[in-house]
């Protein structure tokens, strides 16, 4: 067996990855196994209906970023000519689903395992049923009314009439049979039945979605977007991720590290410029170099983006034969849509609701467009160390990621520690704040507090350690000792291995690196 790490937010995704590893998988049969079983057990944040990013380093360095982001229907220009903003919910929030296809695609870079056995597991787990966990608990709370509101939804998470609550077990018998067929052919979800049936479910609440928007569905693969940064190299996904805007804030922070204010001004700048310039190259021209350049406040204002909302999970997983790779998947809006297709057991997403309704927006809302993404995967190496890294935290993953990152290339630090240490997070509506706000967790650095108040920023402090801090998966290989270790953020209820090769004695813990 081969020696993998592995990081997940949840304990049942990590245990299929354990799983994977003892059939003779490796860091991506691990990092599959565990992203599927995700769709599972936490459908309030990542499902089948959703959208997928991926940063993937094979062992001879080559890194690819895998950008399965849905599109938007041929024909929504029927309905989109008078909205002054996308719908965050129903059908026409919905673009086609990326996720399955982005699986097939990273198993297609160089995974032992067949895919089959990654959704044969999770079909079990959903057919078996797994007790709810707090976080799935805390999301039916914050969204009952939308559950209770949609018949799919409540037939899975209030089946008697109640809402589920912590412990109480998850059963989606549809789910299990779709991803039972999904075994035998991945594309079903986009030219078979399990589509048929999602686009009845679409056609039903008004959506303008046809078998072709499905059946042309291809994800991309391309070189991973690339920065040296103060010795290391820095890979993202390219636009639509927001992967760019955290190597610029990385890159302008670098010279004064490790003063904290620098990010903090770097992400300032970073919002004026995801919201001028972040949309899908392939549908609108994107000035990457000023999403790239934050170490000026030249940047225009841009013409505004949608409220934001988001829901996201990662994982993350290296190996000792060097597969390193970090996927992060979401359904944006907590439950996505809010629509559960009866008749498969999947959640729909919303992401399409990131398109913008104005057309001097680079992230105007077209026929097959992708819209500008949150999801931010990044894999650093400085010849000595790699750090795989993903996070959940909507618009806010690069600042999140950008205020540790760097710490973690030096091996003397505990992963654990550098987790577990106070964050900020710049933001406005996704916070609940009416303006541009500087939110701190009890404890974050008094210098960014102080800059904020001289840049005239509202500074607003977190109760305590917060979800909107963001819970970050992380792995990192030490190639001088051959050291794997992972650690997940203490902010959510995940897992960390490190096992396979003859380390029988590896167990899986919450929270623990190795």
């Amino acid at each position: 067996m081969t020696r993998v790490a592995l990081a997940a937010p949840h304990h049942a995704a990590v245990a299929a990855g354990e799983r994977a590893i003892a059939a003779g998988g490796n860091a991506l049969d691990a990092a599959l196994a565990a992203a599927v079983t995700l769709t599972v057990v936490y459908p309030h944040q990542c499902a089948l209906g959703g959208d997928l990013i991926a940063v993937v380093r094979a062992p001879d360095g080559r890194t690819r970023a895998v950008v399965a982001a849905g599109t938007a229907p041929r024909r929504v220009d029927e309905v989109s000519g008078g909205w002054s903003e996308v719908p965050r919910q129903g059908a026409h929030a919905v673009s086609v689903p990326g996720i399955v296809a982005g699986w097939s695609a990273i198993h297609g870079l160089g995974a032992r395992r067949p895919l089959a056995d990654a959704f044969e597991g999770a079909a079990g787990l959903a057919a078996d049923g797994e007790p709810v966990s707090a976080g799935l608990a805390r999301a039916l709370v914050s969204r009952a009314d939308a559950v209770m509101a949609d018949p799919g939804l409540r037939g899975v998470f209030a089946p008697e009439g109640r809402m589920l609550a912590e412990g109480d077990l998850l059963q989606q018998p549809a789910l299990a049979a779709t991803l039972r067929r999904l075994a035998v052919d991945p594309t079903d979800i986009y030219r078979g039945w399990t589509a048929a049936a999602l686009l009845r479910t679409l056609s039903l609440a008004g959506g303008v979605h046809e078998a072709s928007d499905f059946a042309d569905y291809r994800p991309e693969i391309v070189p991973a977007l690339q920065s040296d940064i103060d010795g290391a190299t820095w890979s993202v996904a390219p636009p639509p991720s927001v992967g760019p805007i955290l190597l610029g804030v990385a890159s302008a922070a670098a010279a004064a590290r490790p003063d904290p204010r620098p990010v903090f001004e770097a992400s300032l700048r970073g919002v004026r410029a995801r919201a001028a310039h972040l949309g899908d190259p392939r549908a609108h021209e994107i000035d990457l170099d000023a999403l790239l350049d934050l170490r000026s406040d030249d940047a225009p204002d841009g013409p505004g983006e949608p409220r934001p909302s988001g829901d996201t999970a990662s994982v993350t997983a290296a190996d000792e034969d060097g597969w390193a790779i970090t996927i992060v998947q979401s359904v944006y809006m907590t439950f996505g849509a809010s629509l559960l297709d009866p008749e498969t057991g999947i959640v729909l997403h919303n992401r399409g609701s990131a398109f913008s309704a104005d057309p001097a927006s680079p992230a105007f809302i077209r026929p097959g467009a992708r819209p500008p993404h949150t999801l931010c995967p990044a894999i650093v190496d400085d010849g000595a160390v790699t750090v795989v890294a993903g996070c959940q935290g909507g618009r806010a993953q690069p600042w999140i990621l950008a205020q540790l990152l760097s710490d973690t290339l030096d091996p003397a630090q505990r992963l654990d520690d550098v987790l577990a240490r106070p964050r900020w997070v710049v933001g406005d509506r996704d916070l609940g704040q009416p303006t541009l706000s500087l939110v701190c967790e009890p404890g974050a650095p008094d210098a960014v507090r102080e800059r904020a108040a001289e840049l005239g920023v509202p500074v607003i402090a977190f109760p305590g350690p917060a979800d909107e801090a963001g819970h970050v998966q992380l792995v990192r290989v030490a190639r001088a000792t051959s050291t794997l270790e992972a650690a997940s953020d203490p902010r959510a209820d995940g897992a960390a291995f490190v096992g396979g090769a003859d380390h029988a004695d590896d167990t899986l813990d919450p929270r623990r690196t190795r």
